[in-house]
C-alpha cells in the first residue's frame, strides 16, 4: 500500500479576509478524506507569523511557531520551538486576499519546488488585481463592464462629473486588489463618491470604477488544467434591501440571500455562460480551480465580473455547492483538487532546467 500523502493546510493570513479564511479552512479540514491523506494545520496570524496548530482555530497563536525552510528532498517546515523538521507533500492554501491569494504564498512554495493546490504565481497575481484582470479579460474578448481606474496620486484628476461622463451613474468603486466585497461601494451621488474613495483607498493605492450592471448575479465553478470544465451556473438572489451583494449579505446575515443551483436560465444561455467562464479562466492563466462571478442582463448579455482563485469554502459558499450539483461531493472535490495539483507539479518538474548550447 502506498504511503499516505501529507497535506499542509494553510489558513488565516494578514489579509482583511482573515476571518473568512478560518471559516473556509474549517470546512476543508473537515472534508479532507483522512483515510487517504494526513493533514498538518498551520495558521498565519495577522502579523504574518506561522503557527502549527492542532485544529483550524481562531486562536492561532496557541501553536508552535514554524517557518518554511529550503530543502533538497522533501517539503518541510522548521518548528522554531523544538527545532524539529515538519515534513509534508503538498500545500493547500485556504488564504483569501492579500499575501495568500495574490501570488505571495504561491511564490514561496514555487521557489522551494513544493506542490501547491490552486493557481500559480502568475494566475494568482493577475486574478487578484482587479485592474490587470479587467485588461486581460477585455483583450481576450471576454465581455466586462465599462471601467476606468486611477491611483491615489491621480485622485484630483477624476472629479465626480468626469467619472459619470465616462461610465454613467450609478457606478461601483472597488479597491484594486481585494475580495469578499471589502472596499466596495455603490455610488449614486457625489457624496457617495467621496466616501467610497476614502474607503477603497484604505486598502491600497489603486481603485477600479465600473459601470453598474443591472442583472442577475450568477457564479460558475471551474476545474482543470489542460481541459478545464465549468459547472452549471448558480444564482445568488438578494432577498433584502441591499444595494449589492456586500460583505454583510455574504457573511453576517443568514437571511440575506437565496442560492439557486442550478440557476433557472435557458440551456443556450447556460452553455454560453459556461464557455465564457472557461475562457476567462484560461485568459488569466489560472490552474486547478477557480470561481467565476458574472452578471446576466435582462436582454441576455453576459458580463464577467471577476475570478476568485481561492473561492470560499464556508457553509454558504457557492463553489463546493456548484460542484456537488454536478455530482462531485465535498470530500471528492477536495481530493480532486489535491490530485490535480500533484499531477500538474509532476508535469512541470518533467521540463528541463538545463540548457547546453551545441
Amino acid at each position: 500500500m502506498s504511503k499516505k500523502k501529507t497535506v499542509l493546510l494553510l489558513y488565516g493570513g494578514k489579509s482583511v479576509e482573515h476571518e473568512i479564511s478560518i471559516r473556509s479552512a474549517k470546512n476543508v479540514y473537515e472534508n479532507i478524506q483522512k483515510d487517504i491523506y494526513n493533514v498538518l494545520v498551520v495558521g498565519i496570524d495577522k502579523s504574518g507569523i506561522w503557527y502549527l496548530t492542532n485544529l483550524v482555530d481562531s486562536n492561532i497563536k496557541s501553536g508552535d511557531k514554524v517557518a518554511p525552510i529550503p530543502h533538497d528532498h522533501s517539503a518541510a517546515l522548521i518548528n522554531l520551538v523544538d527545532h524539529s523538521k515538519v515534513e509534508f507533500d503538498i500545500v493547500f492554501p485556504v488564504l483569501h486576499g492579500t499575501d495568500g491569494e495574490d501570488g505571495g504564498i504561491q511564490g514561496i512554495f514555487k521557489a522551494y519546488n513544493v506542490p501547491l493546490v490552486g493557481c500559480s504565481v502568475l494566475g494568482s497575481a493577475v486574478a487578484m488585481d482587479k485592474i490587470v484582470s479587467k485588461k486581460l479579460l477585455k483583450e481576450s474578448g471576454v465581455p466586462v463592464a465599462d471601467y476606468i481606474y486611477f491611483d491615489k496620486a491621480q485622485k484630483e484628476n477624476f472629479s465626480f462629473q468626469k467619472v459619470t461622463e465616462e461610465i454613467g451613474l450609478p457606478f461601483m468603486i472597488k479597491a484594486g486588489a481585494l475580495g469578499s466585497s471589502v472596499g466596495i461601494s455603490k455610488v449614486k451621488n457625489e457624496g457617495d463618491y467621496l466616501s467610497a474613495l476614502e474607503d477603497a483607498f484604505q486598502y491600497g493605492d489603486q481603485v477600479l470604477l465600473e459601470k453598474y450592471v443591472k442583472g442577475r448575479e450568477l457564479e460558475c465553478g471551474v476545474l482543470g488544467n489542460e481541459r478545464p470544465e465549468a459547472t452549471l451556473p448558480g444564482e445568488i438572489v438578494l432577498k433584502k434591501n441591499y444595494e449589492f451583494y456586500d460583505y454583510q449579505a455574504k457573511y453576517q446575515d443568514d437571511e440575506a440571500i437565496d442560492i439557486i443551483i442550478p440557476a433557472k436560465v435557458d440551456e443556450s444561455i447556460s452553455k454560453k455562460i459556461m464557455e465564457l467562464c472557461v475562457k476567462s479562466f484560461k485568459a488569466l492563466n489560472c490552474n486547478d480551480y477557480a470561481r467565476v462571478d458574472l452578471f446576466l442582463t435582462e436582454d441576455g448579455n453576459v458580463v464577467i465580473n471577476e475570478i476568485n482563485t481561492i473561492p470560499g469554502f464556508t457553509n454558504v459558499s457557492m463553489f463546493p455547492m456548484l460542484w456537488n450539483n454536478m455530482g462531485l461531493s465535498y470530500p471528492e472535490l477536495i481530493s480532486s483538487l489535491i490530485e490535480m495539483a500533484l499531477k500538474r507539479w509532476e508535469k512541470q518538474n518533467s521540463y528541463s532546467t538545463h540548457y547546453d548550447k551545441a
